[in-house]
């Protein structure tokens, strides 16, 4: 059941990643991925998880966010590896929908942008290192996440 529910969650984004990847700039994508239907819809789905860790006895007794062995007991119950990873869906989606958005506002090309995407979703954090390199080295942006 765990395993059919975590593939159902990559169901879910590939569509929104598929869309920032190869049409960031058409209609459908600014409608669906950069407006707030993933964030609500993933944000439910976590708080489903959460909810079953918290109130319903599916996680493990010693979970806690205030030790490592808590965070790690957390993660040792399969809601708990659901929860852990909707989240990172969640925020992995969002910092790539903003790419895409600074990509296109920067008139930086999709295929040079493409692989910090790719490294978004996978890696998270180094995508986001990738890109801002990315702006650098092109002379689209500097080190700054906001303008002016």
């Amino acid at each position: 059941m765990y395993e059919n529910i975590y593939l159902a969650l990559h169901v879910i984004i590939a569509p929104a990643w598929a869309l920032l990847a190869f049409a960031p700039g058409w209609v459908w994508t600014r409608r669906i991925v950069h407006a707030s239907f993933f964030p609500l819809v993933l944000g439910a789905i976590y708080l489903v998880f959460l909810s079953a860790g918290i109130f319903f006895g599916q996680s493990d007794p010693d979970t806690s966010m205030s030790s490592i062995s808590g965070v790690s007991a957390l993660f040792s119950h399969p809601v708990g590896v659901l929860t852990g990873w909707t989240h990172y869906l969640v925020f992995d989606l969002f910092v790539g929908a903003w790419i895409a958005r600074d990509a296109l506002r920067a008139g930086l090309n999709k295929w040079i942008v493409l692989p910090a995407l790719v490294f978004t979703l996978m890696l998270g954090p180094l995508g986001l290192a990738l890109y801002l390199l990315i702006r650098k080295v092109t002379g689209k942006g500097g080190w700054s996440l906001v303008e002016g």
